[in-house]
């Protein structure tokens, strides 16, 4: 058994100051995390009004308000997942796709990196764009209109103060998010007793069928644990490798489920009575109280939504590097911004917010369950290990190399599960056959996963169990530093 020192941050990541270090190897000397500093950061990430949104727009779906909840408590369990991609960080001590090298090769692992980046860019976009919806309010209410013009101050006010945190780093992203735990609960606390006497849960829609059902649980899985799989082990890696697993899983899902669950169907509740809240979440939402809590909800809102960004923008910034972009993590940092502030400014002036984050969840759906499933197998494969110093090669020499730096049974089983997800669907776009067959319901989720999963199984296990057995498999020390004698 390994362990880290029990130490403050080391200097390479210590809040409020950059940190220095990008998707290269974390020392064990420089693991200071344990299991409940990701309950802090998550938590802090999960009590915002993103979630609020999504209750809401669920509702949005044609579900009688029963319907919402089941679709809102049995999609948050997702969150088991994103515990699961948080385990591979404290082995390999490296981020998500770095240690995808292993099962996609180096050269493969950039395509899912790309991949990843730009649903990343989309989460940043989708909350910057609900920023800037909030600004625009609260101006409207201060007396001022907020033209083409204004927007367009506010989008670039907005992008330049998310960048903040995600360019300081981890140990400051964490310290941050969990301070703002305890006051943004005050403020749900608040909008509750101010939502619970006017809920009207039998005044909406009779019950939905069985498609309808699944088309919303399929958005409520996606749009938690599922969602957030490909960025769970950038912030689990400064955690030694003996860290309690059951801790990790236990910790993230009390801080994302249990939150969530609540928020959401908060948001679900107010959609009974203010039946637009869904489609267009900012300007309706302040229907739902009193007007003299429109400003400290709008402004909580706002911060909220600046705090969950901060993970987005800091994994997409390490998955930049994952890429093979040859610049810093704080650099990818700035680069992210300035393409989420040109989407962002689309969306602000497009018509339908719904619209928008509903085609956004399907192209999620489509790459990412078949992606995790193979992620996950894998792992699993090579019994929870990583040869560290092997994760960090992209060269010929890599045992990961398989065929031109691609595993390309990984690929077949990836485009395989992503056939049978887009298959599955049942979107406004399109209408998969599965889905017809089905009855309507959406079962992109579990198909593209269940296909992936196996395929992977069958078509890459054997090479992979070899590559287990390999002496080079059992490097978990080459990279630390040599004490000196």
């Amino acid at each position: 058994m390994v362990t880290a020192p029990e130490t403050i941050a080391p200097a390479s990541d210590r809040a409020f100051a950059v940190e220095q270090r990008g998707i290269d190897y974390v020392p064990l000397s420089e693991r200071w995390a344990r299991p409940h500093h990701l309950f802090g950061m998550w938590a802090g990430s999960s009590v915002q009004f993103e979630y609020l949104v999504y209750g809401a727009v669920l509702m949005t779906f044609g579900l009688s308000f029963g319907q919402a909840v089941v679709c809102i408590v049995v999609g948050n369990l997702s969150y088991v997942l994103l515990g699961l991609c948080s385990l591979q960080g404290p082995v390999a001590g490296t981020t998500v796709f770095t240690i995808n090298r292993a099962s996609f090769g180096p050269n493969g692992s950039r395509l899912m990196a790309l991949l990843n980046w730009a649903t990343q860019v989309g989460f940043e976009t989708e909350g910057l764009t609900l920023i800037v919806l909030a600004a625009v309010a609260l101006s409207a209410k201060a007396g001022w209109s907020a033209g083409t013009g204004g927007k367009i101050i506010f989008i670039v006010a907005a992008a330049a103060i998310q960048t903040v945190l995600p360019f300081l780093g981890h140990a400051t992203v964490v310290k941050a998010l969990r301070a703002m735990i305890a006051p943004f609960c005050v403020i749900y606390v608040i909008l509750a007793a101010l939502t619970l006497g006017k809920a009207n849960p039998g005044g909406v829609h009779s019950s939905a069928d069985a498609g309808t059902f699944m088309v919303g649980l399929a958005f409520v899985i996606t749009l938690a644990g599922l969602g957030w799989v490909e960025c769970g082990n950038d912030f689990s890696r400064y955690l030694p490798p003996d860290a309690s697993k059951k801790g990790i899983v236990g910790w993230i899902f009390l801080g994302t489920a249990v939150p969530e669950i609540l928020i959401m169907l908060l948001g679900a509740a107010v959609a009974t009575y203010v039946s637009s809240a869904g489609d267009n979440p900012v300007t309706n939402f302040p229907h739902a109280f009193s007007g003299w809590f429109l400003w400290p909800f709008l402004v909580a809102a706002i911060v909220q939504l600046f705090a969950i960004n901060c993970l987005d923008l800091y994994s997409s910034g390490v998955t930049l590097q994952a890429i093979g972009l040859p610049v810093k993590r704080w650099q990818a940092v700035l680069i992210d911004t300035v393409v989420a502030g040109g989407l962002t400014t689309y969306a602000v002036f497009s018509s339908s917010f719904n619209r928008l984050l509903g085609d956004f969840v399907a192209a999620v759906i489509a790459w990412i369950g078949p992606w995790m499933a193979i992620f996950l197998v894998d792992w699993v494969l090579r019994r929870y290990r990583y040869p560290v110093g092997e994760l960090q090669r992209t060269d010929r020499g890599s045992l990961f190399w398989s065929r031109g730096g691609v595993r390309w049974a990984a690929v077949g089983s990836w485009i395989l599960g992503c056939a049978a997800s887009v298959l599955a669907f049942n979107q406004t776009f399109y209408v998969g056959p599965i889905s017809t067959l089905a009855t309507g319901a959406d079962l992109s989720v579990f198909t593209g996963i269940a296909v992936a999963g196996v395929a992977y199984l069958l078509l890459a296990g054997r090479q992979v169990r070899k590559e287990a057995a390999d002496p080079r498999h059992d490097d978990t020390t080459s990279l630390e530093p040599v004490a000196a004698s």
